[in-house]
């Protein structure tokens, strides 16, 4: 069996960009550092960041997520990822992490803001992923 849990993947976005983001419709991106909170809990578990990894290096094209359309963007990069193995800590960490939530983002099938943060820089969420009991998975 697959590990599953929580995950927070920090992107950099070095320029402020306009995107289509499925159901969402258009919405503007400011440049700098973006920390998306998701879960894992389905028969792949954590298999579904290696499928992130993947879109966002250009190896897959199909978006089923908010964060496949921010990772597929060109010039977006994925920088880390940190796990949650075991918890269900989605929307907790959505709101007690570093950032402000974007509106509807990444929580379509809960009462959150958003599950997107916009925040200071990648150090700053990697360090508080950590400090929340998170796995740091890539860098």
């Amino acid at each position: 069996m697959s590990e599953s849990g929580t995950y927070v993947l920090v992107v950099d976005v070095p320029r402020a960009t306009t995107l289509e983001v499925g159901a969402l419709g258009e919405r503007d991106f400011a440049d700098g550092t973006y920390a998306y909170v998701g879960s894992a809990f389905g028969p792949g578990g954590f298999a579904r960041i290696d499928r992130h990894r993947e879109l966002a290096r250009g190896e897959r094209d199909t978006r089923h997520w908010h964060i496949d359309y921010l990772l597929g963007h060109d010039e977006t990069r994925l920088e880390a990822a940190v796990t949650f193995p075991d918890a269900d800590r989605e929307c907790e960490l959505a709101t007690s992490l570093p950032g402000e939530q974007v509106d509807g983002f990444g929580a379509s099938d809960c009462d959150c803001a958003g599950h997107l943060l916009a925040t200071s820089d990648a150090e700053t969420i990697r360090t508080a992923a950590v400090a929340e009991g998170g796995r740091l998975r890539f860098e």
